[in-house]
């Protein structure tokens, strides 16, 4: 049971109060919660929150006797259970989702099939962290008929905890790989953390769908209990690749003894690369799963349009550019590099590359790792950003600059022209910002 303040505060977000965390976008009758991070504390503007009109402030410390004020031992630990104890009295499915790539990507094209035919709540953005996952499930309404919530991690642990939040009924992990290293000290661990996923929902008797063809995921779960979905005929929802020109086009059947099973189907979406197969599986396979009809699967997958720099193709007047540049990670730059060694193009192919942050120890010969594969290929023209490819030994016509600045200042200087530029990096770096010039 909620304590007394819990239960007023939540009271009002069932009435219909808006959460908000940040001053700048209070809006009338909001409920304001004064979070604390390592470089602010909120609690000193709660009183400008409740000037701009919110209705409520949720804060740790004594600012005014007035009824406008909840003050709580702790706002974070506050939003947290009053959001545990919302998702309690849904009884809709939720699908959790996690892994080291292609989680947002996967999310947005699981709920473009599944809005098809219910009314969805998804996660929003990078909603994905301890203080996302609880503001996105208190976004849950009666009129919601299955949530999608989405669950990042950088430490072994913390899919537990979102985890138990959420309760989630289905789920599935995208991947792993050799995503936020540092935070979680190995690979052992990035295993070990992402895979709490699937011990929750075995512990509750939930439902797993696996890409079966994934080693590090098949080894900690009994398959035969999944719902299984890849490139293998014996797998529920087989496929394979029959374009990536630029855009992935597949063919897909599924096998489950029902009568339009082993019937092949073509999906042509809009985002590329081969790397991205597995994620339009998993919502071949959740749109089955839920009862969405074949030709609304299939719109779904159809319309859904990449942004925020995932996979995106843009053609400008001197070249055009793949923009992958939201993230990077070992995994995931190599994923995209091979993409992009696989385009069959008349344009000579270029890269802009920056750092991919929080590998710890492991860094620079990540980073080394990267540019050899890169020095082995046909690539004319490549910029690399960031102190750690500036200690790689790359090509010598291979550009390195320790910063965007030094970067931006030779390319306003040196525009390429006629080129498919791949552009990537950790979302520290930024290289997105260099495509004014391109």
């Amino acid at each position: 049971m909620m304590n007394p303040k819990n239960k007023l505060i939540h009271k009002f977000i069932t009435d219909g109060a808006n959460i908000c965390t940040d001053t700048r976008q209070i809006k009338e009758g909001d409920i304001f919660f004064a979070l604390k991070g390592e470089n602010y504390d909120a609690n000193d503007f709660a009183q400008k929150a409740l000037e701009k009109g919110a209705q409520l402030a949720i804060v740790e410390r004594t600012i005014s006797q007035s009824s406008k004020y909840v003050v709580v031992e702790d706002v974070l630990k506050t939003l947290q259970e009053i959001a545990t104890y919302h998702r309690s009295i849904f009884q809709i499915p939720v699908i959790g989702i996690t892994g080291s790539n292609g989680k947002t990507t996967t999310k947005e094209l699981i709920n473009s099939v599944l809005s098809q035919k219910y009314n969805t709540l998804y996660t929003q953005g990078n909603y994905n962290n301890h203080i996302g996952v609880p503001l996105t499930l208190l976004r849950l309404t009666k009129k919601h008929e299955v949530a999608i919530i989405e669950m990042g991690a950088n430490h072994v642990g913390e899919i537990e905890f979102l985890s138990s939040l959420t309760n989630p009924t289905h789920g599935l992990i995208t991947n792993i790989g050799k995503a936020h290293i540092e935070g979680f000290g190995s690979f052992e661990n990035i295993i070990k953390g992402k895979t709490e996923l699937y011990r929750n929902l075995k512990n509750s008797g939930g439902i797993i769908f696996i890409n079966a063809n994934n080693p590090y995921l098949i080894n900690h779960v009994n398959i035969n209990i999944c719902i299984t979905y890849g490139k293998d005929e014996q797998f529920q929802y087989t496929g394979e690749i029959k374009e990536l020109n630029p855009f992935l086009t597949l063919n897909y059947k599924t096998n489950m003894g029902h009568p339009t099973a082993d019937e092949n189907r073509t999906i042509k979406t809009n985002i590329m690369g081969a790397y991205n197969f597995e994620n339009v599986m998993a919502a071949i396979a959740i749109g089955h799963h839920f009862g969405v009809g074949v030709e609304k699967i299939k719109k779904g997958i159809e319309n859904y349009l990449p942004s925020n720099n995932r996979s995106e193709l843009k053609i400008t007047s001197r070249n055009k550019i793949i923009k992958d540049a939201y993230n990077a990670n070992p995994t995931s730059m190599i994923a995209a590099l091979e993409n992009i060694v696989s385009l069959e193009s008349d344009s000579p192919k270029a890269l802009i590359l920056g750092d991919m942050l929080e590998l710890g120890d492991t860094s620079l010969d990540e980073h080394q790792k990267i540019v050899d594969f890169i020095d082995e290929k046909n690539f004319r023209w490549v910029l690399y950003i960031g102190k750690y490819f500036t200690k790689t030994t790359h090509k010598k016509e291979h550009r390195s600059f320790a910063n965007m600045g030094e970067a931006e200042k030779w390319l306003q200087n040196n525009l390429p022209e006629g080129y498919i530029i791949l552009m990537k990096g950790s979302r520290g770096i930024k290289v997105e910002q260099l495509e004014k010039y391109l």
